[in-house]
């Protein structure tokens, strides 16, 4: 059997919050009890929103909640060419097309923080004389992966499927039928963003050897489009552990914005760590 291999892998775009504690500690335990390896990576993609200081704060975060992993970190900023060379081997195969959609649609589509479902998007490319004249005139486009090129060009495309052994927002679980339909034709780069948060955290779930991706639910449905990414970049698939959601009071989910209840304010108001660990059902 292969060894147990999980990763906690937030975002330094701001402080994190008792989500981000649940969710690293649930793959922490996970990992000691498997007698496996509990990895950290910084996905700091989003040159824009992320920042040291948070960078910082999240080892901080950790190290006060007792979670160790191991070093050195990667961070998804340094590796731009394993990022290009899965978009060339795609886009060799004519799975990706130019799409010019402007920079806020297609902002709304990238997923930096893909919770839930959007609606499928597929504009499909456009005419050759048309997509040299847009070029041409220097107009910003992305790259998407085309849905139709992918079903025609992987065998099995109806039979892709994952294994979860946690539970999805509707009581997923087991072996599920991927449906990566449901998101259209993604977004996987472009010039001024980069990677999308699909194909980075594939690429590099691979790289490091990540056997069980264990995050929240909400993101049960970034599955789907990951298992076409990685059979289509010839990847092996993890096991999924989807986990249910640390709410507020009021039923919402917690966000960075929430400055109050950040795990650094909490440290600030002198909550022991060992407090916040029994709250969330640690020792």
């Amino acid at each position: 059997m292969a060894a147990f291999v999980t990763r906690f892998a937030p975002s330094p775009t701001g402080w994190l919050h008792r989500g981000h504690a649940f969710s690293a500690l649930t793959g922490w335990a996970a990992a000691r009890e498997a007698g496996g390896r509990f990895l950290l990576r910084l996905e700091d993609i989003d040159t824009a929103r992320c920042r040291p200081e948070f960078s910082d704060g999240i080892f901080e975060d950790l190290a006060w909640l007792g979670v160790t992993w191991e070093t050195p970190v990667p961070r998804q900023s340094t590796r731009g060419a394993a990022y290009v060379a899965a978009i060339d081997a795609l886009r060799s195969r004519g799975l990706l097309y130019r799409c010019f959609r402007t920079r806020k649609e297609t902002m709304a589509d990238i997923g930096r923080a893909p919770h839930g479902a959007a609606a499928p998007v597929t504009p499909g490319p456009l005419p050759a004389a048309e997509e040299s004249e847009r070029l041409a005139r220097g107009d910003p486009w992305a790259w998407r992966l085309s849905l139709d090129a992918s079903r025609q060009s992987l065998g099995g495309f109806e039979a892709l499927c994952f294994v979860e052994e946690g539970e999805g927002p509707r009581g997923e679980r087991g072996a599920i039928a991927a449906r990566p339909g449901t998101a259209g034709d993604v977004v996987l780069a472009r010039k001024d963003l980069g990677v999308s948060y699909h194909l980075a955290a594939v690429v590099d779930d691979a790289h490091q050897g990540v056997t069980h991706v264990i995050r929240g639910r909400d993101l049960l449905e970034a599955a789907h489009i990951q298992c076409l990414l990685q059979a289509l970049l010839g990847l092996p698939t993890p096991i999924y552990r989807h986990h249910p959601l640390i709410l507020r009071p009021d039923g919402k989910r917690f966000a960075k914005r929430d400055t109050a209840e950040t795990l650094r304010e909490l440290r600030a108001q002198g909550v022991p760590a060992a407090a916040l660990r029994a709250e969330l059902g640690f020792r």
